[in-house]
């Protein structure tokens, strides 16, 4: 059964393990923004986007860019992708580097899945006419592209995001200090990381990206075991950040970690609802497409209680 009929459907999803192993980082992101247009198309319903309405036939005069070009392929009919809003929107993608990103119980890691989440939300803002700005982060902040919607733009977003990890630690302030200091002009901001850091490090950039109007959102991305503990025999932990390597009996530890875990979660959303940030938590297990549905979901239902709020 599908508990939301507006969702698209999960058999056009890509499978993770299997788009991993698409070595260009490109291609995975056009499946996966591919991926969802078809499943948007084959719904029942469309009109669940913050910024996506619905199909329509083609009228001359229209903007080729929003031409379906696939259903004018297999069907020989012109379909223009319908947008709520035409003014463009100015967006930040901040993606975490640090050495804990490296983890993977999987046969890829939380940093590949980010990666790709990365470029698929630059890929499918940009097919939106969005501009797009990028900014990479461990200890400092790294490569920075600011947002632009031109001819190649999209493609430097990408091999920035192909570069090779260096930092050890995650620190927020230096990307959002780096975002603030060039201007206040409001906008979306991503930020893509596990967020196992303290909160008392998180509230300070957090309070200071809201406190100035932007749009943020946490896209949390988890492995599995991280989650739920999964490990069933003794093993040697290694703090990925510190090389502190930790021999332990997992029967022992479980509770005690999950306890832990969801006492940071809690803290984590809490602190999120608090400034009014959108918070999504991504288990690496997950198709992509899932990422971009429940991101869109949730700023129509955002959008739909502001306009009402506004309307009161």
């Amino acid at each position: 059964m599908n508990p939301n009929p507006s969702s698209p459907r999960s058999s056009n999803f890509a499978d993770p393990v299997a788009l991993m192993r698409v070595r260009s980082l490109e291609l995975r992101a056009r499946t996966v923004v591919e991926g969802f247009w078809k499943g948007l198309h084959r719904s029942p319903r469309h009109g669940f986007s913050a910024e996506f309405a619905e199909y329509r036939q083609y009228v001359p005069g229209d903007d080729i860019r929003y031409l379906d070009w696939k259903v004018l392929a297999r069907r020989d009919k012109s379909f223009i992708r319908k947008f709520r809003e035409e003014t463009n929107v100015r967006c930040h993608v901040l993606l975490d580097l640090s050495r804990s990103m490296g983890y993977g119980s999987k046969s890829y890691t939380k940093l590949e899945y980010a990666r790709t989440l990365a470029a698929t939300l630059a890929m499918f803002l940009h097919q939106q006419g969005d501009e797009i700005g990028l900014l990479t982060f461990d200890e400092v902040a790294r490569d920075y592209l600011p947002p632009r919607h031109r001819s190649g733009h999209l493609h430097a977003i990408l091999a920035a995001l192909d570069r090779p990890a260096l930092g050890l630690g995650a620190a927020l302030h230096s990307p959002v200090d780096a975002i603030l200091s060039r201007g206040r002009m409001r906008g979306l901001v991503f930020v893509i990381s596990d967020f196992l850091t303290p909160l008392t490090e998180l509230k300070a950039p957090l309070s200071a990206l809201a406190a100035c109007g932007h749009d943020v959102s946490l896209m949390q991305t988890l492995d599995p075991a991280e989650i739920h503990f999964t490990f069933d025999s003794t093993v040697n932990f290694e703090d990925m950040e510190s090389g502190r390597v930790l021999p332990a009996d997992p029967d022992r530890l479980r509770a005690g970690y999950l306890k832990k875990f969801s006492e940071h979660q809690q803290g984590l959303k809490s602190l999120c609802d608090t400034l009014g940030i959108l918070h999504h938590l991504l288990p690496t297990g997950q198709p992509l497409e899932t990422a971009l549905h429940t991101y869109l979901s949730d700023r129509q239902s955002l959008g739909q209680r502001i306009v009402r709020k506004s309307s009161s």
